[in-house]
Order: structure tokens, then sequence, then C-alpha cells
């Protein structure tokens, strides 16, 4: 528990797999995967990072808060939103970071994710593929409806219903999500435009959460399952995080 915030924060990543390259973690909810400039207390992956392997400190290139100060994003070639929890792939070296930055840049990574949405997929599986701009009335929000404001870019998500029903006369669904862009926000975003927003989601199911049960989740219900690309030693790899132990519970919540 996060004694500033009252949040449940789990120790510490688990190391996946590594080697003289990579190493790939399940990054725990209520981590940030860098500093983000405002949030003084969540813990923070590069700081760990840099902790267990110090010659990754500097690796990859400095990213800046919006008052212009720079953010040490050492390692970090991708990143994961502080409440998703799952699988992380971050560079020791500089040589290492390149290579993984092409393949995320050129679509060539595969990532699964697992989640929990309110009502019902009533597609078994389908594909949301809806641009992405800014929200006109959040700052903090993107957006994949009408009104969408700045340069919309292209943003496309396949989905599979796992599972499905009620829980205390509630329905949810358990979805499996791949997303084939990158954009920031893209799952929660497209899944709050097919109005079927993901639990707990405080920033795009802020309509859902006052009046429903949440399945009883105290957290975003989304988790980055699979990451699989190449290796700068030539492999492929593929991590898979566990799929956290309160989701397994939600599944059974509403399994029919």
């Amino acid at each position: 528990m996060n004694p500033e915030t009252g949040e449940k924060v789990s120790n510490e990543p688990a190391v996946l797999f590594e080697n003289d390259d990579v190493v790939f973690i399940n990054k725990p909810y209520g981590w940030l995967t860098h500093a983000d400039g405002h949030n003084q207390t969540a813990p923070v992956v590069v700081d760990w990072l840099c902790a267990k392997y110090p010659e990754a400190k500097g690796v990859g290139e400095p990213g800046y808060a919006k008052d212009g100060s720079e953010l040490d994003r050492s390692g970090i070639v991708h990143r994961l939103d502080r409440e998703t929890s799952g699988v992380l792939v971050l560079a020791k070296n500089q040589p290492a970071y390149e290579f993984l930055k092409e393949q995320f840049k050129e679509r060539l990574v595969r990532k699964e994710y697992r989640a929990f949405v309110y009502g019902r997929m009533n597609d078994r599986w389908g594909t949301i593929n809806r641009p992405i701009g800014r929200s006109a009335k959040d700052s903090r929000r993107r957006s994949a409806e009408r009104g969408a404001k700045g340069v919309r870019r292209e943003a496309i998500t396949d989905f599979e219903r796992v599972g499905m029903g009620e829980y205390d006369g509630e329905p949810f669904s358990y979805v499996r999500l791949i997303p084939k862009t990158g954009r920031t926000h893209q799952l929660r975003v497209h899944l709050r435009a097919i109005d079927r927003p993901i639990v707990g989601d405080g920033l795009y199911a802020e309509h859902k959460i006052q009046k429903s049960n949440n399945l009883s989740l105290d957290r975003l219900a989304l988790h980055a399952y699979i990451l699989e690309l190449a290796l700068p030693s030539g492999e492929t790899h593929r991590a898979m995080a566990p799929v956290p132990q309160e989701f397994e519970i939600a599944a059974e919540r509403i399994a029919e």
C-alpha cells in the first residue's frame, strides 16, 4: 500500500527473462515506467533498472516534462501506463535499444493484453479501426470519437471475447486484445469508443465507475499478457506475464 495515496502497489518488478542485451519484466500495477515530472510518490521502473543494472544508466534517449525539464528514460523502449500491469522489455545497452526501437517503429512486435470491460461484448471477435486524436474536453485524454482534435493517427485493435457473464446482476466481459498499432492509451480509448470501457478506468470510464460494482476490483482491469519480438542475438523471444490472481478471481465471478 502506498502510504501517501492509499493505493495497493506491488513490491517490485519480476524478471521474466534476461540476457546481456535485454530484460523482460512483469511490471506491477501502480509503477510508472519512467518519471512523468509530476507524480512524485509512485515507484519507477527506470529507478529499479538502474539500481539492478547500473550499466543501463543513460541507455536510450531522454524525455522531457511539460516544463522542459529532462526525464530519465534509461532503458525504456516502450511503456505501460501506471495503472497497467504486465510484460515490459528494457534495453541494457545502446545497440540493443536501437534494435528494439526499430522493431516497435516497424510494427514487428506482437502484443497481447487481457482486460475486463463493462457490458456484454456481443461479437465473439472483431477489429476496432478508429484513428485517435486528442480529446476536446480533457487534455489528459485521447479520443477515437467525433470531435477529437489535432492530428488523428491510425489505430487498430483486434479483440476476442474470452468470457462474458454477470456479477451481482451487472454484465461484464473478459477480452483478449491485440493492438496492431501503439498509440497512447490505445486500448482504453478504443474500448471507450465502442461503449465498452475497461473496468476501473478512472480516465475513460468515469461515467461507469460510480454506479458499478466494478467486479470488486480496485484497479484498472488491463494487463499486458504477452510480448513477442526478435532479440539482438537473432532469436525470437516470447515473454508471458502471468495473469494477476485478481483477474482469475474476476473471471470466475462472471463464468456462466
